[in-house]
């Protein structure tokens, strides 16, 4: 428990709901986190999760894209219920999911976790409520390029190279474009609460429409997932075999947003963020994008999605 820090106590004092809360009744407690504040609040009136967001976020994060995606995705039932959220600077305020377990690679190994978080990105990419940004994979590699050039950042060797090769995955998704609908475009493992009924996804940052593909490849990446677990996750979404183009493009995206998070890693080094090792976790991301590509069934995961 924290003692009664007057920077977080300041920053609840924005939020209408805890006007008349009495100060001293209210416990803090720290919770984890890669690039933002996280505190758990218990007070009189429930219990909470203030995110305050970490230095140097608003280089690449609209909060005004995420007010919408939060305020959609709460409403829906599918984040945590929102209860305040400051447009201008990113202080969020949820209600704290009861029995929800933070999810991790080694939990998502229960398939029936598996299945839910499917289901519940479903739910999102079917809600027919647009986000306000359009999630565009080639389009934050370049713009995430630019912000490390302004900072004369390094990059893994051989960066460029591959982003060329990536070209014909943009060729193939291209071919056969899919409707884009809002996603949740950063669905880290711990971005999922599993209450054992339903799964909650958490941390709408990145959200966007996009294609929905991206979301069912960058959660199998995140959480580390091997072939039971891919085929737990596209039965559950399509509600029975997916197509070989729907597999292949969930492939290729396991790829690209290795290719994509690399950057943020090593935008996160840049700014000195301390939460962890971020030039290591930008070349394991590389290396990792590397070795996908260049496995021998990835062309034909390619010539699957150029089919349709």
């Amino acid at each position: 428990m924290i003692s009664m820090n007057p920077d977080i106590l300041a920053t609840l004092d924005r939020v209408p709901e805890f006007e008349k809360v009495d100060r001293a009744q209210i416990g803090i407690e720290k919770l984890g986190g890669l690039t933002n504040q996280n505190y758990k609040i218990t007070a009189p009136i429930g219990t909470f999760v203030l995110r305050i967001p970490g230095a140097g976020t608003s280089e690449y994060i609209s909060r005004e894209n995420e007010s919408l995606a939060a305020r959609i995705t709460s409403e829906i039932g599918v984040n945590a219920p929102l209860i305040y959220f400051d447009a201008r600077d990113g202080v969020q305020l949820t209600r704290f999911i009861e029995g929800g377990v933070t999810m991790n690679a080694e939990r998502f190994k229960d398939l029936g976790s598996v299945r839910r978080a499917a289901q519940s990105l479903k739910r999102v990419h079917d809600c027919g409520r647009p986000f306000r940004n359009r999630f565009e994979l080639f389009q934050m590699i370049d713009e995430y390029l630019d912000v490390l050039a302004k900072k004369d950042a390094p990059l893994p060797e051989g960066y460029h190279e591959v982003k060329r090769e990536a070209e014909s995955v943009r060729k193939a998704l291209n071919a056969r474009p899919l409707p884009i609908v809002p996603c949740h475009c950063d669905p880290l493992a711990e971005n999922f609460l599993d209450t054992g009924a339903q799964v909650f996804v958490i941390d709408w940052e990145y959200a966007g429409n996009n294609d929905p593909m991206w979301d069912l490849g960058d959660v199998s990446v995140e959480a580390g997932f091997g072939p039971d677990q891919d085929e737990a996750l596209l039965r559950a979404y399509f509600g029975g075999a997916p197509g070989a183009g729907d597999r292949g493009r969930m492939v290729l995206y396991k790829a690209m947003c290795d290719l994509l998070w690399t950057l943020w890693g090593i935008i996160q080094h840049v700014n000195k963020n301390p939460a962890d090792d971020f030039w290591a976790y930008a070349v394991n991301r590389f290396e990792r994008c590397k070795s996908l590509m260049g496995r021998s069934d990835f062309g034909a995961h390619l010539a699957a999605v150029m089919k349709g």
